[in-house]
């Protein structure tokens, strides 16, 4: 059973600063993309952002580049969301998600929550204006 699970989520004002993590256990994630999505009430799951684990490659949505940098610690086998510069629209449960891939293969843009292997459980983000 792989697990994904997601901390740093909390209660902030617009502008203020998050940083989330998710810890994976359970197997060897060098041949994983790992990602976060995010669904706010009444809205489906939405990719944010990309990382690919051997690669070091990132993607990002339009509304969240400039703003939002993941990374990673593959010794930890941790990923990061820092999040800056926040605004009330994004707030959301922020999920960590795990793709598997094929080794040397790198993802160059979003995907769809289908195609997500291992969820974490989610954190909430909550921006107050």
């Amino acid at each position: 059973q792989v697990q994904l699970v997601e901390s740093g989520g909390g209660l902030v004002q617009t502008g203020d600063s998050l940083r989330l993590s998710c810890v994976a256990s359970g197997r060897t994630f060098s041949n994983y993309a790992m990602a976060w999505f995010r669904q706010a009430p009444g809205k489906e799951r939405e990719f944010v952002a990309v990382i690919n684990w051997s690669g070091g490659s990132a993607y990002y949505i339009d509304s969240v580049r400039g703003r939002f940098t993941i990374s990673r610690a593959n010794v930890e086998n941790t990923v990061f969301l820092q999040m800056n510069s926040l605004k009330p629209e994004d707030t959301a449960v922020y999920y960590c998600a795990a793709r598997q891939t094929r080794a040397g293969a790198t993802i160059l843009g979003s995907f769809p929550p289908d195609a997500v292997d291992y969820w974490g459980q989610g954190t909430q983000v909550t921006v107050s204006s």
